[in-house]
């Protein structure tokens, strides 16, 4: 696996997408993923709250942190469009009863850093620079760039 977070996203969404084409070889297929990276260190998914826990606390204390968006477009003749954006994000101080909430909870699970920008994380994280859609996911102007790339005409356009 790639040490390089803008790679290693990009074989992930890359997987995804290959995955799916496997079972649908004649649709064009829309994949993405999202990975944390900070200070050296990949935030994927959580495996428990107590791992949540850890992830928002070690991103409160590198300060600022980088979100990857890949988004993988492929086409029915395997042809591959790929595009991957980031945003640097930075998280304020989460008092410990917020922190306690929030892992009673399960927003965390299944998020890439243990958190989702556009849900609690959001009154303590904020989007420095880059599309604030990078950290939520893959955005809608980004699918149409892909298509673009591909050549693929929506009809009515």
């Amino acid at each position: 696996m790639s040490s390089d977070p803008e790679l290693r996203v990009a074989g992930h969404a890359l997987f995804k997408a290959r995955e799916v084409a496997a079972e649908h070889e004649k649709c064009w297929v829309l994949a993405g993923d999202t990975l944390v990276y900070g200070d050296g260190e990949f935030f994927t998914k959580p495996d428990d709250s107590s791992h949540a826990r850890y992830m928002l606390q070690r991103l409160q204390d590198i300060g600022e942190h980088r979100v990857y968006t890949a988004s993988c477009l492929l086409s029915p003749q395997s042809e591959v469009f790929q595009l991957v954006e980031h945003a640097v994000v930075s998280f304020q101080s989460i008092p410990d009863s917020e922190l306690d909430i929030y892992l009673d909870g399960s927003e965390w699970s299944d998020k890439a850093g243990a958190y989702a920008i556009q849900g609690w994380a959001g009154q303590f994280a904020s989007c420095i620079t880059g599309d604030f859609e990078t950290i939520v996911g893959m955005s809608e102007v980004t699918v149409k760039k892909l298509f673009a790339m591909s050549g693929f005409q929506f009809s009515g356009e």
